[in-house]
Formats: structure tokens, C-alpha cells, sequence
């Protein structure tokens, strides 16, 4: 009787090494799970800041043709540069821009419009675009 009573109480005398080893692979799973969270972060944050680097390259382009007068020799219909030719940008030609002026249709005859295109690669092509119109 008295063993039995010893027995009994302590029953839980600590983990065993199986509840151990349990807990180990449930934290490492854990921790794995985690770390895959940091490089995807980290792409989306160089995603990020190219496309605010395009905006800000086709944002430029725009306060330049916006002031030109009506008549000017970069405001004429068309694409500029002419043909498949682009601007490039960034300390290693990463950013290529061009911009498409259109005139408006009727009732909005004295209007043109001015889309400025921003493309760069990464993780495959990318493309920003900014829009204005300007008048007579």
C-alpha cells in the first residue's frame, strides 16, 4: 500500500522525451514558418519603391510639358520619342519613358492629351503610366 501511495502521488514527474521532441518540431515548424516571411517582405518593399521611382519619373515628365506653349515642338501629336525609341532613366538606364500626345475630339477640340509611360523590369515587365491634358 504504501509503494502504491508513492506511486500516485507524483504521476507527472516532468515531460517525457517524446513530449519533448514534439514540442521541438512544433516550435522549428514554427520558426521555418516565420522566416518565410522576411524575404517575401523584402520583395515587396523593392517592388515598392521602383514603382515609386516610375511615378515619380513620369511625374517629372509631366511638370516639364505641362508649361510648354500650345504650339511647342514636343506638344505636336504623336508619340516622343518617334517610333519604338524611349528616354532612358536611372543611374543605369533601369527606367525607359516615352509620352503620347493626343488631341482631344470634339467638344474638346483645344484640349491634348498627355500620357507619360514609364516601363522597367523586374520579377518580369512593369509599367506606370500618368496622365494630363493641357490647353490652347
Amino acid at each position: 500500500m504504501a509503494l502504491e501511495r508513492r506511486l500516485h502521488a507524483h504521476p507527472d514527474r516532468g515531460a517525457s522525451m517524446v513530449e519533448l521532441m514534439v514540442a521541438l518540431v512544433v516550435l522549428a515548424l514554427g520558426i521555418l514558418a516565420v522566416g518565410q516571411l522576411f524575404p517575401a517582405g523584402s520583395q515587396s518593399q523593392v517592388r515598392g519603391k521602383l514603382m515609386t521611382s516610375a511615378n515619380l519619373y513620369a511625374q517629372q515628365k509631366i511638370e516639364q510639358l505641362r508649361p510648354l506653349s500650345w504650339n511647342d515642338a514636343a506638344l505636336t501629336i504623336g508619340r516622343h520619342p518617334a517610333g519604338i525609341a524611349t528616354e532612358s532613366l536611372g543611374d543605369h538606364g533601369t527606367w525607359q519613358r516615352f509620352y503620347n500626345v493626343e488631341q482631344m475630339a470634339q467638344p474638346l477640340q483645344d484640349m491634348k492629351k498627355i500620357t507619360v509611360t514609364v516601363t522597367w523590369t523586374y520579377s518580369g515587365s512593369r509599367t506606370a503610366t500618368a496622365t494630363t491634358y493641357v490647353r490652347r
